[in-house]
């Protein structure tokens, strides 16, 4: 054989032989366990949430998935940790709605459209405004007639400035025309507590954090940010029944790995998310704590987190809101 047919001959022997080995690498994927950075603290609806999900993740994937918890800077942190890792699908970021929230209102050490890449949606969550039951109000349209009655009287909880459950008050604030007083807490535990201590007249909930207390009549819901009513308050309007056609907030919580990550593992990946979380009796157990399950594709999920960022850069911008 001429000596450059034998070398072209080689050449493509050695370029089959790689086309085979990259879809084996990872065809073997997972072969270790996989660590799920979550940036808040443990026992949170995030935290609980994830915890749910890796459980079926693990059986599916027959490898175990750590929780790993890594709270602070708004979430920053944990993401961070996960920019920094190797982009090989073991350490994988479950973040929440402040993913979205972020880039509107703070300097970040990375930046989230390019550093990390989206893999699912796993769930939503709508708001629920909740108000001490012996409130003057006792449904969504008088809450509103109130606050414009008493403009700067009516307070609303968060917990956090910058937080959705702050911006989702400043989207009423908007589109009702009102003006509420925002009261910054360092969690939603103590905004809770204000709410039901009278110390505070309202606040937007997330459904797994709010639902109990309604349900056991420790707090009364007016209304809930979803597009349709939720299933375990059937009683209870959405806001866009109420006159503010448009008006749809949900949190979420989803998964993201670290810009790199080969395109088969994230579609693994994605794929046995949608498994997860589409299982019966998983779901029935997020449902349970008032999420809904989704199990996105990545498009669908990039496409999803660029809406959510526009959306309150647009509402930062508007009600000149800042975090320092």
């Amino acid at each position: 054989m001429p000596v450059f047919t034998h070398l072209a001959a080689t050449g493509i022997v050695a370029t089959l032989a790689l086309s085979v080995a990259a879809p084996g690498h990872a065809q073997d994927y997972p072969s270790r366990p996989i660590r799920v950075i979550v940036p808040y603290s443990a026992g949170g609806g995030a935290d609980n949430a994830a915890r749910v999900i890796a459980q079926r993740l693990g059986t599916a994937l027959r490898t175990q998935v750590v929780i790993d918890n890594r709270p602070g800077a708004s979430g920053m942190i944990g993401a961070q940790a996960v920019v920094q890792a190797a982009p090989d699908g073991y350490t994988v970021l479950y973040d929440a709605s402040t993913y979205a929230v972020n880039p509107a209102l703070r300097k970040m050490p990375f930046d989230p459209d390019k550093d990390l890449v989206p893999v699912s949606l796993a769930i939503t969550v709508p708001n629920i405004l909740v108000v001490h039951p012996d409130a003057p109000y006792k449904s969504f349209k008088e809450f509103v007639d109130y606050a414009r009655q008493h403009p700067g009287k009516v307070s609303y909880a968060s917990y956090g400035a910058g937080s959705p459950a702050h911006l989702v008050g400043e989207l009423l604030k908007n589109q009702a025309g009102i003006d509420m007083l925002h009261v910054p807490y360092k969690g939603g535990a103590p905004a809770l507590a204000d709410v039901m201590g009278g110390q505070v007249n309202a606040y937007f909930a997330n459904a797994a954090s709010g639902l109990s207390y309604v349900q056991s009549g420790r707090l009364k819901a007016l209304a809930v940010t979803s597009a349709k009513r939720m299933a375990a308050l059937p009683d209870t309007p959405t806001i866009a029944e109420n006159g503010f056609k448009n008006f749809e907030v949900l949190e979420w919580n989803g998964f993201f790995v670290p810009k790199g990550t080969p395109a088969a593992v994230v579609d693994r990946l994605a794929k046995e998310i949608k498994a997860a979380v589409s299982d019966p009796d998983t779901r029935a157990k997020l449902n349970k704590l008032g999420l809904d399950t989704v199990g996105s594709t990545p498009a669908e999920f990039a496409t999803f987190i660029q809406g959510e960022t526009r959306r309150w850069k647009e509402l930062a911008t508007a009600n000149k809101i800042t975090v320092e």
